[in-house]
């Protein structure tokens, strides 16, 4: 019996995969759960088309990504903290206060966005990764400076 996935199968496929399955594990597990449907012409034919829009929607959501990237390009934010004679910051620079800096120079990033290699505990240059898209990932450059 062949069925289109609905979602990913440990040991049988991945989501939007057709797949030929014994009728019994189709009927009795795979569609009561809703893990699959069976692949009739129609739901064939409608399965193609959510793909078809789904990489339309992701095409776009890359060309976003890619086009704040650019305008991301060359970016330096100043982190202004209050830090001790020896140049160690009270505290620590977060992601959170990278994404509220980017948010004045006019930016909507949110702060799961935002990956820093190692806390940032000392005065000095820094460099975070903002992961906008799985394949776009522009790094800006952070300063941080003494209040």
């Amino acid at each position: 019996m062949e069925i289109i996935l609905k979602q990913s199968v440990k040991g049988l496929g991945d989501k939007d995969d057709r797949v030929v399955v014994k009728p019994g594990y189709a009927r009795n597990y795979l569609i009561p759960q809703g893990y699959a449907i069976l692949a009739t012409p129609s739901n064939i034919k409608m399965m193609e088309e959510i793909q078809r829009q789904q990489a339309r929607k992701r095409e776009q959501l890359k060309r976003d990504a890619q086009n704040l990237a650019e305008r991301l390009e060359g970016l330096s934010l100043e982190i202004k903290t209050k830090a001790g004679e020896t140049g160690k910051i009270f505290g620590a620079v977060t992601v959170l206060q990278i994404s509220a800096a980017l948010r004045e120079k006019g930016f909507e990033i949110d702060r799961r966005q935002i990956d820093i290699a190692d806390d940032i505990k000392m005065l000095g240059s820094y460099h975070a990764v903002l992961n906008l898209h799985k394949e776009v990932k522009p790094k800006v450059s952070i300063e941080v400076v003494a209040e």
